[in-house]
């Protein structure tokens, strides 16, 4: 949820902390969580930002082991189990102390400006003096470059040895919230005199192999703005009303209501708010033009807006009227398509974080068929599952070219189908079954691999999302699990493998059904638009202008 609006009653500014994850994100649920302490506290997490949340602690876990002990005697380590107050007291007394390198400090909490924060690594600046901040993030900050012209080589180091120099290896994966949270960092130190005058910080990303360096000189005053703006907002003296942003999808206001209050989603419905039908960055473009309901987008006349960047501005008009009218659909032309073929199989896969995709899926001739593991990820036998997935579906296709027939496999939205096709060819390389990275590109930019995803967003306008679980409902599928998502199914391979407590056999059952349902949808929602779609969904011509 975002943006400004009515006020909620006033936290005292004393017991006002902000720290550096709170800088990026809704406004308005920074708000509520300070508004109404407690309230959440016994909100069942989402599953997948705790599985999220789980794999960030556990690769923090392996970097400060792996790199403390290839010099333990640089090294002083934050006891983790002391108070806020000692924990920072020995943090201070290790930088007055000129220790190289510190593992889990923190830093004294600022009552006046608000701030608290600490940093997974604090590195001495043995030329400049003080303190260089390094954050240790679970998630990509760069991508390897093939040999190529570029105007900028990002600065990088080594793990183990202070030395920045461009590196022509990668190409900078932007992450404002890395930026953000070492900017914060940095004004910290700044305010014990222990700031490196480089004006640098780092990240080590989920990929361990180098520190990344961020400039701060230009990040700075962005900050300055951003956190004097959200401190503003956990005190009360700047008010916020919620807004539908992709956040809003994982977050618990957006269904439950503070105490004498509705939640955001009635909120917004009874604001009839534009950002329901166009989220995000739409919604703010809008209402700088004066739409600030979904009535007002409808009944939009004149020229498009000189600055909107998403689309075609007519189909968002037609989306708030469908909105409006209660239809989940609008066919853009007045023929439904998609690609068919003598031999059809759907393809899903199951994965968990990034350590594998332990699950593929198919339905052909309305048989089911998985290839699994349930060996906890990751696991060598991952290799065996996937290479028998593989032999499987080329064998179909070939004895399908064989007999003369045409063959297509179709995936939802084939951007995780793609990624885990390639990094399970290139890790599981050579054993059985298993393709090479050519025979996997030559087969996903082939036309016999369709994503229905794409079949989807061609023909309709979507004024609901465009999600499986939001179209296959229109066609008449419905999945057997009511839970069924694809953060929960984090949690169920966690019990299913055992990674807790003992193996829970009826997590297995429940991932399957889980898998096959995804399949049988995408064969139902694939037989709608074929034969049903362009008499049941109404056309952009019924809400044109």
């Amino acid at each position: 949820m975002e943006e400004s609006g009515a006020a909620f009653p006033r936290v005292e500014s004393r017991r006002a902390f902000l720290d550096a994850r709170s800088l990026i994100g809704c406004r308005h649920r920074l708000r509520l969580d300070a508004a109404n302490p407690g309230v959440l506290a016994e909100v069942r997490e989402d599953a997948g930002v705790l599985q999220r949340r789980e794999a960030a602690a556990a690769h923090r876990l392996r970097v400060r082991d792996e790199m403390i002990a290839a010099n333990p005697d640089q090294w002083v380590v934050i006891k983790p189990d002391q108070s806020a107050r000692e924990r920072a007291q020995d943090t201070i007394d290790a930088m007055n102390a000129g220790v190289q390198r510190i593992w889990g400090g923190l830093l004294p909490q600022e009552p006046d400006t608000g701030r608290r924060g600490g940093a997974e690594i604090f590195l001495r600046d043995n030329d400049r003096g003080g303190y260089i901040p390094v954050v240790v993030v679970n998630h990509k900050i760069t991508d390897p470059r093939r040999p190529d012209p570029a105007d900028f080589h990002p600065l990088t180091t080594d793990l183990f040895t202070w030395k920045p120099t461009r590196d022509r290896a990668v190409k900078l994966r932007p992450q404002p919230r890395d930026q953000q949270r070492l900017a914060h960092l940095y004004r910290m130190l700044q305010r014990h005199g222990l700031a490196s005058p480089a004006l640098v910080g780092g990240a080590i990303g989920l990929a361990f192999d180098r520190i990344l360096i961020h400039d701060l000189t230009n990040v700075l005053a962005d900050y300055d703005e951003r956190y004097a703006d959200r401190i503003a907002v956990v005190r009360g003296e700047s008010p916020t009303q919620p807004s539908k942003v992709p956040e809003c999808r994982q977050c618990p206001w957006f269904l439950r209501a503070a105490e004498g209050g509705l939640s955001c989603n009635d909120q917004l419905v009874e604001m009839r708010d534009v950002s329901l039908v166009a989220p995000g960055s739409r919604a703010e473009v809008l209402r700088q033009h004066g739409v600030y309901t979904v009535d007002e987008l409808a009944a939009w006349t004149g020229d498009d807006p000189d600055d909107w960047q998403h689309g075609p501005f007519a189909e968002t008009v037609v989306t708030a009227r469908a909105w409006l009218d209660g239809a989940p659909l609008v066919r853009r032309f007045d023929k439904v398509q998609v690609r068919r073929a003598d031999v059809e199989v759907d393809v899903d896969l199951e994965s968990y974080q990034e350590d594998g995709a332990y699950l593929w899926g198919t339905l052909l001739d309305d048989v089911y068929r998985p290839f699994l593991t349930w060996d906890p990820l990751p696991t060598e036998d991952e290799g065996r599952s996937f290479g028998e997935f593989w032999t499987w579906l080329m064998d179909v296709r070939a004895q399908a070219h064989q007999d003369g027939k045409t063959f297509a496999a179709y995936c939802y939205s084939r951007t995780a189908e793609d990624k885990w096709l390639y990094e399970s060819a290139a890790r599981f390389a050579g054993r059985p079954g298993v393709p090479t990275r050519e025979e996997v590109r030559a087969f996903v930019d082939s036309i016999e691999w369709v994503d229905m995803f794409q079949a989807v967003t061609e023909q309709f306008i979507c004024p609901n999302g465009k999600g499986l679980k939001k179209i296959a409902p229109v066609a008449g599928f419905a999945w057997r699990d009511a839970e069924a998502s694809g953060e929960a199914s984090m949690g169920w391979y966690r019990k299913a493998v055992g990674y807790d407590a003992a193996i829970d056999e009826s997590q297995r059952t429940r991932l399957l059904e889980y898998n096959e349902d995804d399949v049988r949808a995408t064969q139902v929602l694939r037989d709608w638009m074929t034969n049903r779609a362009a008499g049941e969904v109404p056309s952009l011509a019924d809400f044109g202008r």
